[in-house]
């Protein structure tokens, strides 16, 4: 379970108030103490993430977070904090105390509703108090899921558990694949992994290692080249390759190597339609031939990472999309949770390929994007824009009019 990626955890946030029980209700639905437990309020002062396996689903990450209602310079930063962490939630439980809704807790599941994001009202502490009248009503008004439980005697946890389930978003249920329907038993699949300065000591990288799991899932062989033993390895292989899939960086060396008739993608377009929408970024990437002197492009990275010389967001995009438009943009960068507020002010949106974000999150940064008018793409749909071979990347996704 620890080993599960974290772009494929189902991810649930327990927001709140302060003192609502909402690390007492982690330990109830996990059978576990893993989370601190204190009467005193605001014992939780960070988001702070716990794994657990939650059946059928599979590895799921519970955050735990500060109260809604912390006060202060520093509690109104754990509050925006709490508010991080939700924007890249599957489900939200808004746990509620003996108390019932008060207005910064009606607040925050207006906020969620708002967003999208699946949500459940948890009335904790039924122990104490059955919850009040007027708080079933409003739930009941505004189509919200909810349930009483007690996170101190156990009750009504299992079927917290299985409403967990049921509202989990249907992509958690279904079988996702990323190239399993672009090939069959017996096809020869060629991967071409540079290996520069950005590439790990000792291992291949995620989108890399989830591949070639999936292509001998189907029954198919996995040939791992260098772009500079490529041609060489297409010319000794006794069979045709179904398909060749190429670190988005040399593609245009490899689209030179391999011949018409093979058909060529990249990981970063596998992972582009696996957590996002493909044809949403291939349209993003149409816009790049509009962009204009002075305009505004963002790069959104899933994740931090030490910057190396030759960086493939911070410095090769930025210099290849200078070198294509021929025009004086100005580029900003987001990395890890952090995407930008006001999207507006860009021109357009260039997305690493998400790895490290679940399908969730992803799709929350498209379609925040496309409800803000803001073109969005990916990082190898864009390369492969500048480099002059996108048409011939999507082919195998039969986007093409």
């Amino acid at each position: 379970m620890a080993k599960a990626p974290r772009g494929e955890r189902l991810i649930i946030s327990l927001v709140g108030k302060r003192n609502a029980g909402k690390s007492s209700l982690i330990n109830a639905i996990v059978g576990q103490d893993i989370a601190i437990v204190s009467d005193i309020a605001g014992t939780t002062t960070d988001p702070v993430a716990k794994h657990y396996e939650l059946l059928p689903l599979g590895p799921v990450t519970f955050y735990d977070t500060a109260g809604i209602d912390d006060t202060g310079e520093l509690g109104e930063k754990r509050v925006k904090a709490t508010k991080k962490v939700l924007f890249k939630s599957d489900l939200a439980l808004i746990v509620v105390d003996e108390n019932g809704i008060d207005e910064k807790t009606e607040k925050i599941i207006l906020e969620i509703k708002e967003l999208k994001i699946p949500y459940i009202i948890v009335f904790n502490k039924i122990d104490i108090k059955e919850p009040l009248e007027k708080d079933i009503r409003f739930a009941d008004k505004i189509g919200a899921n909810h349930i009483c439980v007690s996170a101190k005697t156990g009750e009504n946890i299992n079927e917290l558990k299985n409403l967990i389930i049921k509202l989990a978003p249907s992509y958690l249920k279904e079988e996702r694949v990323l190239v399993g329907d672009l090939i069959k038993g017996g096809d020869i699949i060629v991967l071409v992994v540079p290996i520069d300065l950005a590439a790990p000591k000792g291992r291949l990288i995620l989108p890399q290692v989830q591949t070639i799991r999936e292509i001998l899932d189907n029954d198919a062989t996995a040939v791992v080249v260098k772009e500079r033993e490529l041609e060489d390895t297409l010319k000794n292989l006794a069979k045709k390759p179904a398909l060749v899939i190429t670190d988005s960086q040399v593609i245009l060396k490899v689209s030179a190597d391999v011949p018409e008739d093979i058909k060529l993608t990249t990981f970063s377009i596998l992972f582009s339609r696996y957590k996002g929408e493909l044809s949403e970024f291939v349209k993003g990437a149409k816009k790049i031939d509009e962009l204009k002197d002075g305009d505004n492009v963002l790069i959104a990275e899933a994740c931090s990472h030490h910057v190396q010389a030759d960086d493939i967001g911070r410095v090769k995009i930025p210099r290849w999309l200078l070198q294509y438009t021929g025009k004086e943009l100005n580029i900003e960068i987001a990395s890890g949770s952090d995407f930008p507020e006001e999207l507006e002010k860009f021109s357009l949106v260039i997305h690493c390929g998400a790895c490290m974000l679940n399908r969730m999150e992803m799709m929350r940064r498209l379609n925040e994007s496309v409800r803000r008018s803001v073109p969005i793409t990916n990082y190898g749909i864009a390369i492969s824009k500048l480099q002059g071979v996108l048409d011939r990347v999507i082919k195998p996704f039969n986007l093409l009019p």
